[in-house]
């Protein structure tokens, strides 16, 4: 039985995830997967150029974490953080900061000893 030609729009249909960031794979900002992004008020009315910065944007109307943004389109997280890093630099969307590492350690630890505290109460 001879073979039969696959469908040209099954062929074109699918793209590798790099080539949609053009093989970067570095974000020019710390995107944890818990950090939030929200579409800023002053770009609602743009119109972005790439098609995942569009629905980036419309994605973050509320607040979404990195996470959730890479879910949404169905893409790898480190593609989901280079074109949110993108979208970002072009003004797009605003990258709300996470507290990481030792950054807040202290206000981390005296929160925890609240917490503690008030189980011990209970």
């Amino acid at each position: 039985m001879p073979a039969t030609a696959p469908n040209p729009a099954e062929e074109t249909g699918f793209v590798r995830p790099y080539a949609i960031t053009g093989g970067r794979t570095k974000a020019n900002y710390p995107l944890e997967l818990e950090t939030l992004v929200s579409t800023r008020e002053a770009a609602v009315m743009a119109v972005p150029d790439q098609i995942e910065h569009q629905l980036i944007m419309e994605e973050c109307r509320t607040p979404r974490s990195v996470a959730e943004i890479a879910a949404a389109l169905r893409v790898p997280l480190g593609v989901a953080r280079v074109l949110i890093s993108d979208a970002a630099d072009t003004g797009l969307v605003t990258v709300h900061k996470t507290i990481s590492g030792d950054e807040g350690a202290e206000a981390h630890l005296m929160l925890m000893e609240r917490v503690l505290s008030g189980l011990r109460r209970l």
